[in-house]
């Protein structure tokens, strides 16, 4: 989403690293063209006025104009400043554990806010807890529907009452999540197209009743400032405790991302990064002002292995890397597990550098398609023995999966190489362990 933004800091920061020392006017051309970025971006002019104001008031200090690297002290300026912008920690929501937990999801219509309510309930089912969606959305073509099919995907229980009332749906589904022992109520409420008296009306006698621990306002980042002006009333209105922003994965301009806790002073909490159900991440603002000035975020990329791998797995497999018996079925088995980190252009580009190597690159996401295709339509045995894969099993498996004999080639010679380099860095690794035994015995 920060594509655009992350182009034009490169563009200053390379600019001031060609300069051998930074003085009161080259900082000074560096914070506006700062601030040319961050208004291009969407940013609020109230905001980009306080954040370059104090960007420039530390950057012409004598830490940073005296420095051996003035460039990249510049460059640390910049990343506090929009790191404490966004809120400077993620903040830990801390549900009860001895009583009931209400979460009262609010926003306009198409905000995503009924997709966002089903990856909330998923997000804290992980945690232990026992999510209740409650449909309180009546005006709303099939949004009923929707969430219940949501609800059934995901295995989570749904109530919701046809012909009903908002209030009486919220009062019924309170008595219902006592009654099953839910930890957890989240409360998807009506939105509109504009924000007017009756839907306020209706959602503050929701939250009174509900008397929710939490209340979320869905923010779509696609409508850039305008998520901030209607977040801005909101709050006025029901006084929110987090800001859900959604399709982050989009060709937003990233103000809203940017702007909303300044303005309404509540943090962004949660973020949307995809269609898919699990695809809904905790906001840390310091990780995410490393990804828009270009650093990457290899912690985010971390967390996320650590919550697809299957650690036994990975065991097994380094295993076979080490006897080198790798087959197609290993390749697929990790192939799957890279898909359900994310895109691979997402993954990517939280890997310091890439990013920027990435900048007008087309990153296939079809191709990681395009090889589990081919090696489903394969036998065990070829998967196993990928040797016995002559021209008519290529034309068979090509014939099966979409794909042409090249492609089978292609990814056939892919595996041999990377089979290749397994072998020799298990003999590089042998060495080095024979060579640390030997130094182990030596007296000297």
């Amino acid at each position: 989403m920060f594509d655009e933004l992350s182009n034009r800091f490169e563009a200053i920061f390379q600019k001031l690293r060609g300069r051998g020392k930074l003085t009161e006017a080259n900082i000074s051309e560096a914070v506006r063209d700062v601030k040319r970025a961050l208004l291009e971006a969407d940013v609020n002019y109230r905001v980009v006025k306080k954040l370059t104001a104090s960007v420039e008031e530390k950057a012409l200090g004598s830490d940073v104009l005296q420095s051996i690297t003035p460039g990249q002290q510049f460059v640390k300026v910049v990343y506090d400043e929009l790191a404490t912008l966004m809120g400077g920690a993620a903040r830990q929501i801390k549900l009860h554990t001895n009583r009931r937990n209400v979460i009262v999801m609010a926003g306009l219509q198409g905000s995503g806010k009924t997709t966002a309510a089903a990856k909330l309930a998923l997000y804290f089912r992980k945690q232990g807890h026992r999510p209740l969606l409650v449909a309180c959305d009546i005006y709303r073509p099939a949004a009923i529907d929707q969430l219940e099919t949501l609800g059934k995907s995901l295995g989570i229980p749904v109530y919701s009452e046809r012909g009903a009332k908002p209030l009486e749906i919220a009062k019924k589904a309170l008595e219902h999540a006592d009654f099953e022992n839910n930890s957890l109520v989240i409360i998807d409420t009506a939105g509109r197209l504009h924000i007017d008296t009756e839907m306020m009306t209706e959602l503050k006698d929701v939250c009174n009743l509900s008397k929710p621990d939490e209340i979320f306002f869905i923010a779509d980042a696609m409508t850039g400032q305008d998520a901030v002006n209607v977040a801005e009333q909101f709050h006025k209105e029901i006084n929110f405790t987090g800001v859900i922003l959604t399709k982050l994965d989009g060709d937003a301009r990233g103000g809203a991302a940017l702007s909303i806790l300044d303005v309404t002073g509540v943090p962004v909490q949660f973020v949307g990064v995809g269609e898919k159900p699990d695809a809904l991440e905790v906001f840390h603002p310091e990780r995410m002002a490393s990804r828009i000035l270009g650093m990457g975020d290899i912690i985010s990329l971390v967390e996320r292995a650590q919550e697809t791998v299957d650690v036994e797995a990975s065991k097994k497999l380094e295993k076979k890397i080490r006897k080198n018996i790798f087959t197609l079925q290993d390749f697929l088995d990790q192939l799957r597990q890279i898909k359900k980190m994310g895109s691979l252009g997402d993954l990517l580009s939280m890997i310091p550098g890439v990013g920027k190597q990435l900048q007008g690159a087309d990153v296939d996401n079809g191709a990681l398609n395009k090889i589990e295709a081919i090696i489903c339509s394969m036998t065990n045995m070829e998967r196993e023995k990928p040797q016995l894969i002559d021209g008519s099993r290529k034309r068979r498996i090509a014939a099966g999966s979409g794909t042409t004999v090249q492609d089978i080639n292609k990814l056939l010679k892919q595996f041999d190489a990377m089979k290749d380099m397994m072998k020799r860095m298990n003999k590089i690794a042998g060495k080095r362990g024979q060579a640390a035994a030997l130094r182990s015995l030596s007296p000297f």
